[in-house]
């Protein structure tokens, strides 16, 4: 299980020197020098445990020993973390709901838990390890140090004083050991958790040793009147000389909800906490505390930062203002009352306790420093000590250490990902330096993080291993420069040492320029800044200095030296001036190959330490020489190396070593001297004659020389040398002395005939006195041989030749271009021959000219004057462009206008020569555009356009534009046509179309082109077919004309058989030829890539219709996409067909018809069905597209299925179709056509012999029997023909009724969403009325009562007393339902009566939920605990039933929780959805008539309250006078006419429920007028005012049945003016009992009662005339004509279909943000579902299932369904009967929609279920996804939780019936009460809190009685 890894070198490996002899790189030698020596190696270790969570980490600061607490172990490591012994502590039979127990019959909930470490403190004085685990209410248990296995001390039956730590995981517990005199004490505080925790302090003073260690019994308690209240989280515990500190976070008493940071300090020596005061603690701008660290001086916390504490922030709080903010917090509440200077509350005594500041005297803090038992206590200071933050982080900080080490504050900060972070704080800021990983991503650092004894290495805790991590890495940075930028203020360069070392372990480091360290501005690496010389000649020694600064000064014994390489030499040193001898010739290695010089290393070394280094040359002249043959003394002398020449010797020399009487030429670097330099060197400086040298004329060289002087006594021989091709030519040459040291040299004459490919060849020439002493070229030295006849083809090329050059055209022989004194003199030619044209392009262009002509031929002129007035066409001028000519090759000109027609030839005459006519001639032609094809295309462009008209083919630069956008043009152009493909266009509509003949432009304006708007795709089908192809797919949208070429394409990934059978990749756009048919496309072309597109070409049927064949797919593709090409328009298939994606199926398989084989004939009998066989034949066809052939007959197809296809063939044998002897037998299914045989029919068999008589007997009776058939068929043909024409009238019913029912569903889908715009319009001013959230939780709690069920009783006289009295009782239930055990033995006794039913457990539930509301984080943890109870009661019954109903009081507390948790949600997110939808409902009931006695409507979704009679009605709207005139009084004040939306058959309570609606759109329900309460008055004309009702003197009554009055009754006109005025008159009985049975204008059928003489009352139809429905069933069609309206009811149930169709989109918005994760789901319900996994898991439920419906269950059934069927629990609404029962179907399809089971309908469903049955399988998905995107997203968190209770906790603290809650629960409490008292009795917990006896005092109090407790 656990292991101890071995050490891990945090350095891999050192670069130490290594001495060899000269190695070839310099660099490497340099770096090896710089390496430091070697080390002893730093090492990390690691203790793992991976398959256990570790806790806790504590050191034994004498030992160097770790021990680490983890769940159910405990391991004891060495310093290197090496495991030394383990203790198992778990798990162990346990539950948090009991008091440690030895028989496990005492807690029968008990179960095997883990035990995971809560505290682990060292005790150094006793040598003990102190462990406090989970189990057992958090005992503890002491172990010996020296062997954690060996326990010293273990309580038996532990106490409720022993219980220490907390007892349920993540909640934190911190303590610390304290030395006193006599004794060791722990100190330990506690965070709020588990059942029996509410009688534990947070904070307690606890004995080590005596009778009973760890009790807390005569020390100190921190007493809490409701932990609760205050929930402290602690963070660390930590301890100084004097005093202990905790600090922690909490919320203020019941009036402050929100958290703060704390700090609380008392006296080490104060066993009684007399002396504790706490302050607040504020890092500006942050959050929380998250860890803190005592550091010396200083309190450093990391506090939560950024948005939802994603970030963190630490702050610094210095301990003296610490000190002095907790000084002044107990100054003020010892001698002033806590109050300050300005009179404000500064210090109080917190917990609510029943101590107060008080005035002691003001010397009472110096003579009590720890207090006293007469000193208040605990003391909080209400003014918080704040501090900017340091420094910020991106992740939250888990851990904080800190070291005072060197002078300098070090932090370590853990994060919550693993990353520890090195910071080094300093003047008031943090600069993190370096941070790793320490455990694995994500896996938080826990809070005991701890430095060793020394100082040197830092122990690191994760969840599953201990790292040991160095504190300072220094020897990990190699040399100087990584040391100082790695800014580890612990690290520094100890130059001596040459190693990065902590300060400490520099032996000098208080020395200067000793120990370098990067936060000093001095800082500097040594170095060596500059070196003299900076480079030395190989071949002798000498002396160099290095300049190095801030040199390190050395002791009188000790030397620097200096290292070449590996030679050393001993260093003379001067301030920061370095003296060194260079090595010996033999000891500087070679020169590298090509190179004149040697660079090696050079380091100033100090012992075996290199100090400073750089790069040193050694030079070698000789080598300059070498290395550059044609200027070596230029070379030598000019070099950066103090280099010389020797010219007589030819040597280059260092020094001046130069043969005595020889003449020496120094290095430009020397001074005073005046031969030196490359300009002192004998040298050729160039050529003295020209440069050209022409081939096969003797030609003399001469070169000009200068400082010859150095040859003086020499023999005076020179030579010339070339560098030919091929060879190397030598010529004896003679030197001619001119003035000063300046001469020529004469090369022999010579004839050079070389081979050339090129007009001009350049030759190098130089010249060497002797054979080998060469002469150095000043630059480059060049002869240049040339060719006249190269490159000048012809005479006008040659005249045109350069002049220097002397080629003139020669006639002699072959006329050629020759050097002139090659060419006799009579053979010269002066005058070229005339030009010769020998090609004109192009031969035609517009009459406008403006076109660039270009002639190309011979003799065009030398040069462009020649020819720049030379040139006509066809007799007109034309212009040459200069910069388009060539020599007497080409002239390029622009044609001048000429008249229409006008043909010649071009003609070029050039001076005074004969002019050049060419043999072709041009013709100016006028092309005329006449026609466009096609004449429309889309937006997207791409269309191929035809430009028709006559010469098109003029010019050759033809441009076309289609609105201003260039249309380029596909090659080649014709005479009679152009076309071109359009290029996109912003906007549809008209463009013109332009075509551009050089300059000529000409407008095509009588058919312009229309850019159409793009195609859109809406639909293709079918998206299968055969691999073959052919099927034909429909495509239907808007605007598909437009494309011209519309294609099918698929691509395919093929493979390379496939790639090699088909075509090489072609031109994307192929070259056409005029005259030419346009090629069909080609079926697959090869794209780029390896892919394959195929495709087909579609045609457009209409507008709105594409008809295409699928591409055939070759065998061995892969189709990796199908698309549309409509010109540039492309969509992809999946795009078109909403989102289904085209799919090829392998081709069919077709078996033989003859089970002989293919070739053997099938014989068919008459009258049979073939039946063929095969695979796959459906998969991409359908039966109507086969097509089976028999010869030339067609076997007609009547049914096809994947392995079988029938078909009837015709009934005579048809003729064959390919001239064989028998039909065959073939298959088409789209482009697969499979020939299955052939066909033989058999002729049927010949009749036998009959005789005459029987025959004639035959005939009469044949007779007979055909004319009594043929009686009985005209009666069956009269029968079928009125059948037919009945059946005929109905499918034409039906039919109508259909496309009505469409019709009126998107009429009406506009009309509702027109309203509901105008809805949110006005919502935006008055908003969405919710109800506040008191009445919301009232109706919430106690659904069903029409108020608060809770009223105050009035109190009598004399009673106040005794109402006292029960109040003090009723405030102690109320702090006695905060103990845990007391109430969850409540709830169970309760719930174990037989008596209490299951409307009292919701009524107590709710009473509760009230009570606690104020504190939500303790009923949410009795909710958990309840419903892990109620789990484990269902899970050995069936666990798929629980929450299923609310039977028990902890389902009805969750319904309650619910409701307060989500009403945030319903606010902010939900409730408008929810809104809209019942508003829309409402609406579209309204919309039509309703049944005010019935109830029933004609818009609804509820089938059972369907008007399935036809109502005339016509919509009318009335304008409703508003304001002081409106009840009658004329002229008091403004009127405002308000209109109203009625119908003319509303009653008059219907109409005025409308028109209130209307009038106060804006005004919450309750607080309109009742409608009940006002009566309608017509006002018609001044006079004219009549009050209307629904019943009175002109009510209609007919038959004991009288009719309501509407609108109609009365004739009121659309437009009409009414006012609602107060009811005069109580109305009529049956007004009244209306109002009073039916509140909402509808209501069952009813019937009146006696006092109106058995008078029915009806408003549309009777209620006894729906029954009649099974008598019209049952007639005939014929019958039921005339009365229309009982026509067929059913047919009015597509009412329901049209309501639904209207509603869908505000159903959908509804559902979507109940079910959405969009936005964050709140965070109670992924803690509710968090806890059902947990349980689950628990319990061992795999069944996805049976989590499913707990989810379903608990939230969606419980709270969302309950939302969805009573908006009045959300909003202040009226919800009409009708309006109800639409919600009612909607719940029930949200229900359908959890259910896990498979959602089936029939004929004999519901009608309701039918509506939904095709959104319900989306709304599941729906579902599904929402479960699977909480589970997946990051759990909620404890501290998450409790602060959003928190929050919840104060919207309900000032509720005014709290104390008639508790009386009402008392009240239950008081029915049974015997029973109560007994299980608390029983409980052995409950004896130890005496909760039996408190309830005693509390029913004293509350009943008055007197009592002997």
């Amino acid at each position: 299980m656990c292991r101890a890894a071995q050490k891990t070198p945090l350095l891999l490996h050192f670069m130490a020197p290594v001495m060899v002899r000269w190695p070839p790189f310099g660099l490497c030698l340099l770096l090896l020098l710089l390496s430091p020596p070697p080390l002893p190696l730093t090492g990390a270790h690691r203790f793992s445990a991976p398959n256990t969570t570790l806790n806790h980490l504590a050191l034994a600061a004498g030992r160097g020993t770790l021990y680490v607490g983890a769940v159910n172990r405990l391991f004891q490591l060495s310093p290197e973390l090496q495991l030394e012994a383990t203790a198992v502590t778990g798990p162990v039979i346990d539950s948090p709901d009991c008091v440690p127990f030895r028989d496990p019959a005492e807690c029968p909930q008990a179960q095997l838990t883990d035990n995971a470490n809560q505290l682990l403190l060292v005790s150094s004085r006793t040598q003990e390890l102190v462990a406090c685990g989970q189990v057992r209410q958090g005992v503890c248990e002491t172990r010996r140090l020296g062997d954690v296995a060996e326990v010293l001390y273990q309580a038996e039956d532990p106490g409720d004083g022993q219980f220490v730590a907390a007892n349920t995981p993540g909640v934190a517990t911190v303590g610390l050991v304290v030395p006193s005199p006599s004794r060791d004490l722990l100190l330990v505080a506690r965070g709020l958790a588990g059942k029996l925790s509410a009688g534990v302090p947070p904070l307690a003073v606890r004995q080590l040793a005596g009778p009973q260690p760890f009790s807390s019994e005569g020390l100190g308690r921190l007493v809490v009147g409701d932990f609760s209240d205050y929930n402290n989280s602690y963070v660390g515990a930590f301890a100084d000389n004097s005093s202990a500190y905790f600090v922690f976070r909490r919320r203020g008493a019941r009036a402050q909800a929100e958290y703060r940071s704390y700090v609380a300090r008392v006296c080490l020596g104060d066993a009684n906490l007399y002396s504790y005061v706490e302050v607040p603690l504020a890092c500006q701008g942050q959050g929380l505390i998250q860890a803190a660290f005592l550091a010396p001086g200083t309190l450093l916390g990391a506090f939560a930062a950024g948005p939802r504490g994603t970030q963190a922030a630490l702050c610094a709080f210095p301990m003296v203002e610490l000190g002095a903010s907790m000084e002044q917090a107990r100054r003020l509440c010892y001698t002033a009352g806590g109050r300050g200077p300005s009179g404000a509350e500064e210090a109080t005594v917190e917990y609510g306790v029943t101590s107060r500041c008080v005035t002691l005297p003001l010397d009472s803090p110096e003579s009590y420093p720890c207090g006293d038992e007469h000193t208040p206590s605990p003391i909080a200071g209400r003014q918080p000590l704040e501090a900017q933050p340091l420094l910020q982080l991106t992740q939250p900080v888990s851990a904080v250490a800190a070291l005072q080490a060197d002078g300098h504050m070090i932090a370590f900060l853990g994060d919550t990902q693993g990353q520890l972070h090195k910071v080094f704080l300093h003047s008031s800021r943090g600069q993190v330096y370096h941070s790793q990983q320490v455990g694995p991503l994500g896996s938080a650092i826990s809070p005991d993080l701890l430095l060793d004894s020394s100082g040197s290495h830092l122990y690191v805790l994760t969840a599953h291993q201990v790292d040991q991590i160095p504190v300072a890495a220094c020897p990990q940075f190699p040399d100087c420069a990584s040391c100082l930028q790695a800014q580890d203020p612990l690290c520094g360069w100890c130059v001596l040492q040459g190693r990065c070392t902590r300060k400490g372990q520099c032996r000098r480091a208080g020395q200067p320029n000793q120990w370098l360290w990067s936060y000093e501005e001095d800082s500097h690496c040594p170095h060596i800044q500059s070196l003299l010389p900076g480079h030395h000649p190989r071949q002798e020694q000498g002396q160099v200095t290095l300049s190095v600064p801030w040199l390190p000064t050395l002791a009188a014994d000790e030397y620097f030296h200096c290292a070449f390489g590996d030679y050393d030499s001993l260093a003379s040193v001067e301030g920061p001036h370095v003296a060194c001898v260079t090595p010996p010739q033999d000891q500087v290695p070679l020169n590298p190959p090509g190179t004149d010089h040697v660079t090696v290393p050079l380091a100033l070394m100090f012992e075996d330490v290199a100090v400073a280094a750089t790069n040193f040359s050694f030079y070698d002249c000789s080598a300059i020489q070498a290395l550059a043959v044609a200027a070596p003394c230029r070379a030598c002398v000019g070099s950066i190396w103090r280099c010389h020449w020797c010219p007589q010797s030819s040597h280059c020399v260092y020094g001046e070593l130069c043969p005595e009487g020889e003449r020496t030429i120094y290095s430009a670097q020397e001074v005073d001297v005046q031969a030196r330099g490359p300009g002192a060197c004998p040298q050729v400086e160039g050529l003295a004659g020209p440069h050209l040298v022409p081939v096969g004329w003797e030609s003399h060289l001469a070169l000009l020389v200068r400082n010859l002087r150095h040859f003086q006594g020499l023999p005076a021989s020179f030579h010339c040398w070339l560098e030919l091709p091929g060879e190397l030519r030598e010529l004896p040459a003679i030197l001619e002395e001119t003035a000063g040291d300046s001469g020529l040299i004469h090369c022999q004459a010579h004839q050079f005939q070389p081979s050339m490919s090129q007009r001009e060849l350049p030759v190098p020439i130089y010249v060497t006195q002797g054979k080998a002493q060469r002469l150095d070229n000043a630059r480059a030295l060049y002869v240049t041989l040339y060719d006249c006849a190269m490159g000048h083809p012809d005479c006008s090329h040659c005249q045109a030749a350069n002049s220097s050059l002397g080629c003139l055209w020669c006639a002699d022989g072959q006329p050629a271009c020759r050097y002139g004194p090659l060419c006799p003199p009579e053979a010269v030619e002066l005058r070229c021959p005339a030009p010769s044209i020998d090609a004109v392009e192009p031969l035609t262009g517009p009459p406008e000219g403006g076109l660039a002509l270009t002639i190309l031929g011979s003799n065009l002129g030398r040069t462009f004057t020649d020819v720049q007035y030379a040139v006509s066409v066809a007799s007109r001028p034309c212009n040459p462009e200069p910069s388009l000519y060539r020599t007497s090759a080409r002239i390029v000109c622009v044609t001048s206008p000429a008249p229409n027609g006008t043909t010649g030839p071009v003609r070029v005459a050039i001076k005074s020569q004969p002019p050049g006519i060419s043999s072709q001639h041009f013709t100016y032609q006028d092309p005329v555009l006449l026609s466009l094809s096609p004449r429309w295309g889309p937006q997207a462009g791409g269309t191929q356009l035809t430009i028709r008209g006559q010469h098109l083919q003029t010019g050759s630069n033809t441009s076309a534009f289609v609105g201003g956008q260039p249309c380029p043009i596909l090659q080649p152009v014709c005479p009679e046509a152009i076309v071109c493909r359009t290029r996109p266009q912003a906007v549809p509509g008209e463009a013109a179309v332009l075509v551009v003949f050089g300059h000529a432009q000409r407008r095509l304006l009588a058919s312009p082109f229309h850019y159409t708007a793009n195609p859109q795709l809406i639909a293709a089908e079918p998206s299968t077919s055969f691999r073959g192809g052919g099927r034909l797919i429909r495509v239907r949208g808007t605007g598909l004309d437009a494309a011209q070429r519309p294609l099918l394409s698929v691509w395919l990934e093929a493979d390379g058989a496939v790639q090699a059978s088909r075509t090489q990749p072609r031109d994307p756009e192929p070259r056409r030829n005029c005259g030419a048919p346009a090629a069909d496309p080609e079926a697959c072309i090869q794209l780029g890539g390896g892919l394959l597109q195929c495709s087909t070409v579609c045609s457009a049927n209409s507008s709105s219709l594409l008809l295409c064949w699928s591409p055939a797919v070759p065998d061995g593709a892969h189709p990796r996409r199908v698309f549309f090409t409509l010109d540039n328009v492309q969509v992809d298939f999946a795009s078109a067909s909403g989102g289904q994606g085209f799919l090829y199926q392998p081709n069919p398989r077709l078996a033989p018809l003859s089970h002989e084989g293919p070739a053997r004939p099938y014989r068919l009998k008459p009258g049979h069905i073939l039946d063929v066989e095969g695979e796959g034949l459906n998969l991409g066809i359908s039966k109507e597209e086969v097509r089976v052939y028999i010869g030339r007959g067609e076997c007609l197809v009547k049914t096809l299925t994947r392995t079988h296809l029938y078909c009837e063939p015709p009934v005579h044998a048809p003729q064959p179709a390919n001239g064989s002897a028998l039909p065959q037998f073939v298959v088409q299914m789209g482009n697969v056509r499979l020939a299955l045989g052939p066909v033989q029919y058999e002729a049927e068999p010949p009749l036998s012999a009959f005789p005459v008589e029987a025959q004639a007997g035959l005939g009469m009776g044949a007779a007979v029997l055909i004319a009594a058939v043929l009686l009985l068929t005209l009666m069956y043909r009269h029968k079928s023909k009125q059948a037919l024409r009945d059946y005929q009238k109905v499918l034409l019913q039906l039919e109508s009724l259909e496309t009505g029912v469409g019709d009126q569903c998107r009429k009406e889908f506009t009309d509702l969403m027109t309203e509901m715009t105008d809805l949110s319009s006005d919502l935006e001013a008055s908003g969405i009325p919710f109800l506040d959230y008191h009445t919301y939780a009232e109706r919430a709690f106690f659904p069903g009562h029409g108020g608060y069920p809770l009223q105050p009783q009035p109190e009598g006289p004399g009673e106040d007393g005794r109402c006292a009295t029960a109040r003090q009782g009723l405030t102690q239930l109320s702090n006695l339902l905060n103990s845990k055990l007391f109430l969850l033995t409540l709830i169970h006794t309760l719930e174990e009566q037989p008596s209490f039913t299951q409307r009292d457990r919701c009524h107590v539930a709710s009473l509760l939920s009230l009570v606690l509301h104020g504190k939500l984080e303790y009923l949410t943890d009795i909710m958990r605990t309840l419903l892990g109870d109620l789990a484990a009661h269902y899970v050995h019954r069936n666990p798929k039933l629980m929450l299923r109903r609310t039977e028990t009081m902890v389902e009805k507390l969750l319904s309650n929780w619910l409701a307060v948790c989500l009403y945030a949600f319903l606010r902010e997110v939900a409730g408008e959805p929810l809104y809209m939808l019942f508003r829309a409902i409402q609406y579209q009931v309204d919309k039509g008539p309703v049944d005010a006695v019935t109830g029933k409507a004609k818009r609804t979704l509820n089938d059972s309250r369907l008007l399935r009679e036809d109502v005339e009605f016509q919509p009318l709207t009335l304008m409703v006078l508003v304001g002081p005139g409106a009840g009658g009084a004329a002229g008091s004040g403004e009127v405002q006419r308000v209109p109203a939306r009625v119908l003319d058959t509303d009653t008059i309570t219907q109409v005025k429920e409308k028109v209130l609606d209307q009038v106060y759109k804006g005004t919450p329900f309750s607080q309109r007028p009742s409608v009940h309460a006002l009566d309608l008055e017509w006002r018609s004309g001044l006079a004219g005012h009549l009050t209307l009702s629904d019943e009175d003197l002109t009510s209609v009554t007919h038959n004991h049945w009288k009719r309501l009055n509407t609108l109609q009754h009365y004739k009121v006109p659309d437009g009409a003016t009414v006012g609602l005025i107060p009811q005069l008159h109580s109305g009529s009985a049956i007004s009244q009992s209306l109002a009073q049975s039916c509140p909402l204008g509808e209501n069952i059928p009813m019937l009146e009662d006696g006092e109106e003489g058995g008078v029915h009352l009806w408003h549309l139809v009777k209620a006894t005339e729906e029954p009649e429905e099974a008598k019209v069933r049952r007639s005939s069609l014929r019958e039921r004509e005339p009365a229309r309206a009982k026509a067929i009811p059913e047919i009015y149930l597509t009412r329901l279909l049209s309501m639904k169709g209207t509603l869908q989109k505000f159903v959908d918005d509804t559902f979507q943000a109940i079910l959405s994760v969009n936005r964050p789901v709140p965070i109670a319900v992924k803690y509710l579902f968090d806890l059902l996994d947990e349980l689950a898991e628990k319990h061992g439920i795999e069944d996805p299932g049976t989590l499913h419906i707990w989810k379903t269950n608990s939230l969606l059934l419980r709270f969302w369904v309950n939302a969805l069927k009573n908006p009045q629990l959300i909003f202040d609404v009226r919800v009409s009967d009708n309006v109800d029962a639409i919600l009612a179907v909607i719940a029930q399809t949200f229900i359908d929609s959890c259910t896990t089971s498979e959602h089936k309908v029939g004929r004999d469903s519901p009608v309701n279920k039918l509506l939904y049955a095709r959104e319900i399988p989306r709304y599941k998905q729906m579902v599904e996804r929402y479960y699977a995107d909480i589970h997946q997203s990051s759990p909620a968190s404890y501290q998450e939780m409790n602060s959003a209770l928190a929050e919840l906790s104060g919207n309900y603290t000032s509720a005014p019936h709290c104390l008639e809650a508790l009386q009402e629960l008392y009240s239950h409490i008081h029915r049974y009460y015997d029973q109560i008292i007994s299980a608390l009795e029983e409980d052995p917990v409950g004896q130890k809190l005496q909760l039996a006896c408190r309830l005693q005092q509390v029913a004293a109090l509350v009943e008055n009685k007197v009592t002997d407790l």
